[in-house]
């Protein structure tokens, strides 16, 4: 099974996918020259750099600390465990949607008062510990969305016609089913991640003839994204809303 390279590595690839110098990430991010180049020499990074660099790499800083391997702090883990589900739910209606619609939508889920957790985060089980490798960092981004196998697999369907079992996603993460252009693509799709990003990261290259997500997906992958703070009462709020949700 193929490793990820350290971080170090990592941020390298991203860099230079960017076209930033050392200089460059130091100015942008506002952090010394110094600090970056320590963890480019394979020191590990401070929360608060990735924070800073998020933005100047255009990745969202959840992303970077699992991009980094770092656990994520309670204030930026996914709220509600049972959420899952309800996130899918709202895709479903989400998805057929007009543009201004899903705008709309959006602005709500980010209207929404930030509820305290009442449900505790979950010890990782092991079969969620995945190897360092290009499926399992796909693997725990997806689940850095509140989407386990089975909420991931039903998104997939949802967002690219991918049609698999749930625990063919957990193989992918466990390196037993190869992470192939075109399955990489379809991962970038549903995380809202530029697939050429993701391709940077774990060496991967894009499918012949990749062509961007469509609009519309990119706002629900989005959608996606912004509610993974909220409880799952909140999301099914979100989905009643929706013309296909209203009861």
């Amino acid at each position: 099974m193929t490793e990820l390279p350290d971080f170090d590595v990592l941020l390298t690839r991203l860099a230079r996918h960017r076209e930033l110098s050392v200089d460059d990430l130091s100015r942008l991010a506002g952090v010394p020259e110094d600090e970056i180049r320590a963890v480019l020499d394979g020191a590990a990074p401070k929360p608060s750099l990735l924070h800073r660099l998020a933005p100047v790499l255009r990745l969202h800083p959840e992303d970077l600390f699992v991009i980094a391997s770092l656990p994520l702090p309670p204030e930026m883990t996914p709220l509600d465990p049972l959420a899952g589900p309800a996130v899918v739910d709202l895709v479903r209606h989400a998805i057929a949607l007009p543009q201004q619609e899903q705008d709309r939508l959006r602005r709500l889920a980010a209207s929404l008062p930030q509820e305290d957790r009442t449900r505790p985060a979950p010890e990782e089980r092991p079969y969620l510990r995945y190897p360092p490798g290009p499926g399992g960092l796909l693997m725990r981004l997806l689940a850095n969305r509140n989407l386990g196998w089975s909420a991931g697999a039903r998104m997939f369907l949802f967002l690219t016609d991918r049609y698999w079992s749930a625990a063919t996603y957990g193989q992918v993460g466990w390196g037993a089913v190869e992470l192939s252009p075109e399955l990489q693509a379809d991962y970038a799709t549903v995380l809202g991640i530029r697939a050429d990003d993701l391709a940077v990261l774990t060496g991967i290259g894009l499918p012949d003839g990749h062509r961007p997500a469509p609009r519309g997906t990119v706002e629900v992958a989005g959608l996606v994204r912004d509610v993974r703070r909220l409880s799952q009462e909140q999301i099914e709020g979100l989905c009643a809303t929706t013309e296909g949700g209203r009861r």
